[in-house]
This record gives C-alpha cells, sequence and structure tokens, in this order.
C-alpha cells in the first residue's frame, strides 16, 4: 500500500537490485527454510543432542549447551536471513527463543510467531500473545533455569508479570515495525542517518 501511494507501482528500486512489493508476499516456515538452505531437517530432530550434533556436523559453531530451538535460529541467522532479498514472512518460529507465544497446533517445539524481511533485513516482529498463565510460568521458569545453569544468576522471575496474567488476559496479538528501515527500502535511502527521526549527534567539544 505504502509503495503505491508513494510511487504509483510495487516495483522500487534499492541501490543495485529491484524490490517488489506486490503481495502476496513469500509464506515460509523457519524449518522449511533452513532444510532448503542446508539440507538439515529439524523436524525430523528429535532431541536437543541430535540438533547440536547435525549442526556441528553441517560446519556450524554450536555451544555445548544449545537447545533444539536455538540451533535451529542459529542456522537460520547465519545461511536464511541475508538471502531474503524480496519481501517474505518467515513463520514458525521455536518455541525455546520465543517464550512469549502461543504453540503451532500439532507443533509443540513451535510457535504462532513471524517475522517479515525484505533486502536481508528484519522489518516485523509479531506474534499470537501466549495467555495461559501456567503454560507462560512453566516456559519462564525452564528459561530461568537454564540462564542459571549458563551462569547467568542475576536473571529472576518477573513474579509481577506472572501475577498479573494470573488475573486474566485475553486473546491478543503483538506486532512491531521497523519504520526506520522501512522508509530507507520506499526511498531508496542508503543510510539510517537520512531518514531517523532524532539522530544522536555528538557533544561538540
Amino acid at each position: 500500500t505504502l509503495a503505491l501511494k508513494l510511487h504509483g507501482q510495487t516495483k522500487l528500486p534499492f541501490g543495485d537490485i529491484e524490490l517488489d512489493f506486490k503481495g502476496p508476499f513469500r509464506r515460509v516456515p523457519m524449518p522449511d527454510a533452513v532444510k532448503e538452505a542446508t539440507g538439515i531437517d529439524f523436524r525430523a530432530i528429535a532431541t536437543d543432542e541430535e540438533a547440536r550434533a547435525a549442526a556441528k556436523a553441517a560446519g556450524f559453531e554450536i555451544e555445548d549447551d544449545w537447545t533444539w530451538g536455538e540451533c535451529l535460529a542459529f542456522i537460520f541467522e547465519e545461511k536464511v536471513e541475508d538471502t531474503l532479498i524480496q519481501p517474505a514472512h518467515v513463520t514458525h518460529f521455536p518455541k525455546d527463543i520465543s517464550p512469549f507465544a502461543k504453540e503451532v497446533p500439532g507443533e509443540p517445539r513451535l510457535v504462532e510467531r513471524f517475522e517479515t524481511y525484505v533486502n536481508g533485513w528484519e522489518l516485523g516482529n509479531a506474534f499470537s500473545e501466549l495467555n495461559d498463565p501456567v503454560e507462560q510460568r512453566r516456559r519462564m521458569v525452564e528459561q530461568l533455569e537454564q540462564s542459571h545453569a549458563r551462569g547467568e544468576t542475576e536473571k529472576r522471575l518477573d513474579e509481577d508479570f506472572l501475577n498479573a496474567m494470573d488475573h486474566g488476559m485475553p486473546p491478543a496479538g503483538g506486532l512491531g515495525i521497523g519504520i526506520d528501515r522501512l522508509i530507507m527500502l520506499l526511498t531508496n535511502g542508503p543510510s539510517i542517518r537520512d531518514v531517523i527521526l532524532f539522530p544522536a549527534r555528538r557533544h561538540k567539544d
């Protein structure tokens, strides 16, 4: 819509490439994108240990305590993100890195979350908000235990948040959009300094 309003067409130049904002954008689940790029089928991998082994066998430097989802997300960032030049929605994020999103029905390791990419940049992050207080507490306790095992002992449970959820939270969804990056793409602006509303400036000496 913005491309049409500003330029009268959906094909826009950005540097040396042409972007086409005509919908619908491509939609691809993260495990499928990683499989397409690397051949690693994370849906066929059952455990954290197997995920780490598969990643290391493919040449990735993986920490010895990373989970299935952390391995999936890391390989996505390493091998897929930069290739998403034309607009695309990446869906089905791992629950391990998305503790506040609802599960995908039938796929308990994945959640209803998507990020939108253009020119290899993340432009938006959205998900269905988890509103089950019992499940939310379970996930947060699990994350806290993992953090403490990694030596991050200063982290604590957010009891105020959990207490508020115990009192009831309606179904909800969240969406964040990278306005600065979006403006750069729509205006063929190579630098974020050209579009940011309140740029940071150095003090005069």
